[in-house]
């Protein structure tokens, strides 16, 4: 089991959810829905502990929860986030992990908006950011778009095909964009399940097979990356 832990940020001080892998040199950020850093994110820390990779989740939202039944108010939470302010927590998030396990390189994994902001943050970080993981990814702040010509990770993409959020269209032309700019990236269109299959605690999209093999190769790719 992890805990809430503080770590600087740019001068100031933020805060997370991390899970240690004692003994582990493989680290990686996960970045939250649009709900917050709520209980099913802190789980997903504590199963990557679990499989030997320590997680931190910085809460972007600063302790602001979002109710499932409130998507609304999820969606205007999130287009509030002030990129500036984030990238501060996700550099201070990166530092804090490198810290605790000595190495010189990191993960980065996320849903829905932090599946984007993993991209992001690999484009803005790419000199420790290697390995990339962004489940059903969506860039919605205008000023939040990457030079993906930074990147210097390898990307596996995990998405959905019935989504509303992130088409299958959008989803293939990042990948082409990506690949035409010489990055390794594989996106993975899963079929039959829709947006957010991944979530455990949404019982009306969530998708236990494909949720299980996702997140096995998904271990399986740090892994191999982080070395």
């Amino acid at each position: 089991m992890g805990s809430i832990v503080n770590f600087k940020s740019n001068g100031n001080e933020a805060s997370g959810y991390l899970s240690v892998a004692e003994g582990s040199k493989v680290g990686i950020i996960v970045l939250q829905e649009w709900w917050g850093l709520v209980d099913h994110i802190k789980d997903v820390c504590d199963r990557f502990s679990d499989k030997g990779i320590t997680a931190l989740a910085p809460d972007l939202y600063h302790g602001k929860q979002i109710p499932l039944s409130e998507p609304d108010e999820a969606g205007k939470e999130m287009m509030a986030l002030k990129m500036d302010e984030t990238s501060k927590d996700l550099n201070g998030a990166i530092d804090e992990v490198l810290k605790v396990t000595g190495a010189n390189q990191i993960g980065v994994t996320g849903f829905c908006m932090g599946g984007g902001l993993a991209l992001v943050l690999a484009c803005n970080r790419p000199d420790v950011v290697k390995a990339v993981v962004p489940f059903y990814g969506l860039i919605p702040w205008a000023d939040a778009k990457p030079d993906y010509a930074k990147l210097d990770a390898t990307v596996l993409g995990h998405y959905a095909e019935n989504d509303g959020f992130a088409s299958q269209e959008s989803v293939l032309e990042l990948e082409n964009t990506l690949k035409g700019l010489g990055k390794n990236v594989e996106f993975t269109i899963n079929p039959g399940v829709d947006h957010a299959f991944f979530n455990d605690t949404r019982p009306e999209v969530y998708d236990e097979a494909t949720a299980k093999r996702c997140f096995d190769e998904t271990v399986q790719f740090f892994n191999d990356h982080l070395k």
